[in-house]
């Protein structure tokens, strides 16, 4: 492993399954003129380490979250020639790549979820365990913010978010005590809004499954930032822009989120011919094959090491066909 590669580690920012990307990318990467997206850069530890690997490479660096793009270019200068950072959300990535005229790409990568330091900073609102104004926008020109869906939105609609997004089975419980709780007056706080979920959950469930307030920020984040619907969006358009021999690896964190990208993956890999016919029609072959068997996960001393990974789900795609 080469030096760039550990150096986010002693940033404090460690790539989630660093050398399993890097082998998955390569062999699309090596080709001259290569062009990767990396549509969620955050503080470019996946880039660093594949500019290092692909002196050839370039590199589209995307994300909604202006604080990452300038730490990006910032970590990134040294390869500045190769770089092009664009601060938009990622289901933009079609007109990205035609506005920069770039008709398809080699690689493409999602690490998905939210960066450490996104929840590391107090300011922004994103941990359940430090006081912060109730925030979650990774792009702060964004108008919805948590506090808003959490005083304005009616208990039966906030109760779905918490159940769609987070997986929440108190879901109503706690949205029908944040309705009486900001009565009283807004809950405009992260810690008063744990500690309305915390009592909203029996003792008992409250025992397992670590901070109970997880899945409740988790929904609100999903929520504020239209996470899962820019995913639906952005997948099939990253899909669409990969040349023949390019790759696409994404990393997800929870089942809402790898449930889309298998979804999207199943769907190109799949033999369209229609049934009853004795041959493949060519123009219905897949355009895509896969390269991961199900969804990766992280090794065990990854996930000691770097706690951020336990939940993570790689899921890897070659493209053999061009587009009917």
């Amino acid at each position: 492993m080469n030096a760039a590669a550990t150096e986010p580690a002693a940033a404090g920012h460690v790539p989630v399954m660093l050398d399993r990307v890097r082998v998955l990318l390569a062999p699309a990467l090596d080709k001259a003129g290569a062009v990767l997206v990396d549509a969620t850069i955050g503080r470019a530890g996946h880039a660093r380490a594949l500019l290092a690997d692909h002196p050839r490479l370039t590199l589209i660096g995307i994300d909604a979250d202006q604080e990452a793009i300038a730490e990006s270019g910032r970590l990134l200068a040294a390869d500045a020639p190769r770089v092009r950072l664009v601060n938009a959300p990622y289901d933009r990535l079609a007109a990205i790549l035609a506005d920069l005229g770039l008709p398809s790409v080699q690689g493409v990568l999602f690490d998905l979820g939210i960066s450490s330091p996104q929840v590391d900073d107090p300011g922004r609102g994103f941990s359940y365990s430090r006081d912060a104004p109730l925030d979650m926008r990774m792009d702060r020109s964004r108008r919805l913010t948590a506090a808003e869906v959490v005083n304005t939105y009616p208990a039966a609609r906030l109760a779905r978010v918490l159940s769609e997004y987070g997986e929440e089975r108190f879901a109503g419980r706690i949205a029908a005590a944040v309705v009486r709780e900001r009565e009283r007056e807004p809950v405009t706080s992260t810690l008063r809004l744990a500690e309305i979920v915390r009592s909203s959950i029996p003792a008992a469930a409250r025992r397992t499954g670590g901070n109970p307030a997880k899945r409740t920020f988790q929904a609100l984040r999903i929520e504020v930032n239209d996470e899962l619907g820019a995913l639906r969006r952005a997948v099939p358009a990253a899909l669409d822009a990969i040349a023949v021999g390019g790759r696409i690896v994404v990393l997800a964190y929870h089942s809402l989120e790898d449930r889309i990208v298998k979804r999207a993956l199943t769907e190109r890999t799949a033999d369209a011919t229609p049934a009853g016919l004795p041959v493949q029609l060519a123009e219905r072959r897949p355009q895509f094959r896969l390269l991961t068997s199900g969804a990766e996960r992280p090794t065990k001393e990854e996930r000691s090491a770097n706690p951020r990974a336990a939940s993570a789900r790689l899921r890897a795609a070659e493209r053999v066909r061009a587009a009917a």
